[in-house]
């Protein structure tokens, strides 16, 4: 019971992580997520979470190494296939040794092999890192495929390394021929068990297939199990259970593009269930990670023999000297060809150099394998300072998260020889994207039944697409200030129209506070979100609340044909009000808004009963209409994440979809 409920705190953490990313989107997911792990583990009764190395590997590293091996696009792995080799064996060896001198110059009571293990385990980038954090900001593709390329070959090597390390401390033994031999076995086994169990696993499901069973249920379980099923039989054979889940992740890709038409269904629900599992493995990583911090740094504080000023200063010595051995080693060996693309937008060599420098990002990774530090030597002795190693490995994964979350998005900043897009401009582009998105969304998500109501749908954001490129330049956007103030007009319009008709008596005071409900939602709608999203919750339960208590149908229906004469009535007000207000800079807006007062008019004044199928059609497209709109603020959070928009223009972008929604609603 207490493990369930540690884990359904962690999962609440993951979705507040996400809620607070979106209030500070410049702050990184994982770090917010190693800050909220921090905070439940520091706290009184916080949670404790052991870390379990080898349970760690096979649930949490395993399907995600495998689900990088199956994204990552393999023409791109193998033309990058020298820098990649260079980054994961040359930079790995060549930091285990450089590195594990100098910790063993900060620290002398550290032996010289215990040394080496701290840089083993520290030279390895962590492949969930890197995604996570890299992938948020607007790398040149090629350097974000050359760093997850690295990130999943150089775990093997750093590992490797890291065992014989800790071997040579414990048995005072070490073998250099023993050691490269062993390597190549480790990693050569590893690949090739990954690509001969996904073979066999392969053919299962075709096998299992040509029996009849085409359940996807049953498919997409096997698809589930099978990087733990890798990662087990090939970690039990004694080669690397990472290389062969990265290896089986590649297969699977390559059977998932020849797959057949059949089990299009299967793909489907497989990307979707992946979406989901690695949102949460992702969240976890880093959580736990968060979790382990308060336990680690406990010991080394709460020890009077060491002195925690010159342990911190330790950790900043080997951070610097890791970030500054990775710009050495690439500088000297980089390459311009190894980014493509057109020259006057690929990063110059020093900034290259840097953004993979501060991408080398350390994780959880090289934290669990710290922790698998055994505790006594081979004639029974502590293992010497193993709770100081693991509290510098954890100080430096923390260190260079830090270092890259606050360098990766200056440096990943386009080069910036001509001025950026004004704020008119940048709304115009913000606009043709998001249209783009529910276009294709819709698409893709088009079914037989509703086919109809999603090309009808379609193709009114089709219209609004086409509508700027009717001129060769694009017409100039209104600020949303005129917009808003437009809208005000016609909102106070409407008030004043909807008091006038309850004095004189044309409606009954139920009616009149509908309307005042509906004139508030649409000035919330205009200005604060918080009270938007009040309106909107009370308006979708009182619809169903109606439709759930409302037993009087003749009532229900007498109602609904008044509610319709005052909205015709203040709709004319309103058109009459925006009329008196237009001035040069507010006729585009006017003009427009005036045109939807008009549609709405006309669509009300039809009083006619339709057919089954018509209302089955409208209620279609209404559903279409509002999953649009969560489309689109989908959209627009994307590109204010990616800096493609600025906050005062996802701010007015997000006013307007809040407009629309309650206009929907309101219909």
């Amino acid at each position: 019971m207490d493990l369930f409920l540690v884990i359904l705190i962690l999962l609440c953490l993951i979705g507040v992580s996400n809620i607070l990313h979106r209030l500070i989107p410049f702050v990184p997911v994982p770090l917010i997520q190693i800050v909220l792990g921090y905070t439940v583990a520091y706290l009184p009764s916080g949670i404790h979470l052991p870390l379990n190395p080898d349970l760690f590997f096979v649930l949490f590293v395993a399907p995600l190494l495998f689900n990088d091996g199956k994204r990552i696009p393999r023409e791109q792995l193998w033309e990058l296939r020298l820098p990649i080799l260079l980054l994961a064996l040359g930079l790995v060896f060549a930091t285990v040794f450089v590195l594990g001198y100098i910790v063993h110059w900060l620290v002398p009571s550290i032996p010289l092999s215990a040394a080496f293990a701290i840089a083993a385990i520290l030279s390895p980038t962590d492949a969930i890192a890197v995604s996570a954090l890299a992938g948020r900001n607007a790398l040149p593709k090629n350097l974000m495929h050359l760093l997850e390329g690295e990130a999943l070959m150089n775990d093997a090597s750093g590992l490797v390394a890291f065992k014989f390390a800790i071997a040579a401390t414990v048995t005072g033994f070490f073998s250099l021929s023993q050691a490269t031999a062993s390597f190549l076995l480790i990693a050569v086994g590893g690949l090739l068990s990954g690509i001969v169990l996904s073979f066999i696993l392969i053919r299962m499901r075709l096998h299992i297939r040509r029996w009849g069973m085409e359940d996807v249920t049953t498919h997409m379980l096997i698809q589930i199990l099978t990087p733990f099923f890798i990662y087990l039989i090939a970690e039990e054979a004694g080669v690397s259970g990472i290389l062969a889940v990265v290896a089986g992740g590649i297969i699977h890709a390559i059977e998932r593009d020849h797959a057949e038409s059949v089990i299009a269904k299967l793909q489907v629900v497989s990307v979707n269930t992946w979406l989901v599992i690695l949102f949460i493995l992702n969240g976890m990583v880093f959580l736990i990670l968060g979790l382990q911090i308060p336990d680690v740094a406990a010991i080394i504080f709460r020890d009077n023999s060491i002195s925690n000023g010159p342990v911190i200063a330790d950790i900043i010595v080997i951070s610097i000297s890791l970030l500054s051995l990775r710009f050495v080693w690439n500088y000297l060996f980089w390459n311009k060809n190894w980014i493509s693309g057109q020259k006057d937008l690929a990063p110059s060599r020093l900034r290259s150099v840097l953004l993979i420098s501060f991408s080398g990002v350390r994780g959880t990774i090289s934290l669990a394998g710290a922790l698998s530090i055994p505790f006594v030597l081979q004639d029974g002795s502590p293992f010497p300072e193993r709770s100081l190693i693991i509290f510098l490995a954890a100080g430096v994964i923390l260190f260079t998260l830090i270092a890259a979350s606050i360098m990766l998005p200056f440096l990943a900043k386009k080069n910036e020889k001509s001025a950026g897009p004004d704020h008119e401009t940048m709304e115009h582009m913000a606009h043709r994207k998001i249209i783009q998105s529910v276009i294709q969304t819709l698409r893709d998500e088009m079914k037989p039944e509703n086919q109809a109501a999603t090309l009808s749908v379609i193709f009114h954001y089709e219209k609004l697409m086409k509508q700027p490129l009717q001129n060769r330049n694009f017409p100039k956007i209104p600020s949303y200030e005129h917009e808003t103030a437009v809208r005000m007009i016609g909102l106070r319009a409407e008030q004043a129209e909807a008091e006038y008709l309850l004095e004189t008596e044309q409606i009954s005071r139920d009616t009149a506070y509908h309307l005042e409900e509906h004139i508030n939602a649409m000035e919330a709608a205009l200005s604060h979100n918080i009270r938007f999203n009040f309106f909107l919750v009370i308006t979708v339960v009182k619809r169903y609340s109606l439709k759930l208590f409302s037993h009087n149908k003749k009532t229900l229906k007498t109602e609904v044909q008044e509610f319709r004469f005052a909205k015709i009535q203040t709709s004319k007000a309103a058109i009459a009000a925006i009329r008196e207000q237009i001035n040069e800079e507010t006729r585009l807006v006017s003009l427009d808004l005036i045109g939807a007062y008009h549609k709405a008019i006309e669509r009300l004044s039809l009083n006619q009963q339709h057919s089954p199928k018509r209302k089955l059609l409208d209620t279609q497209k209404k559903e279409l209409q509002l999953k649009a709109i969560v489309i689109a603020r989908n959209e627009v959070q994307a590109l204010f994440e990616s800096d493609e928009i600025s906050r005062e223009v996802a701010n007015a972008l997000r006013q307007s979809i809040n407009y629309l929604e309650a206009t929907l609603l309101d219909e």
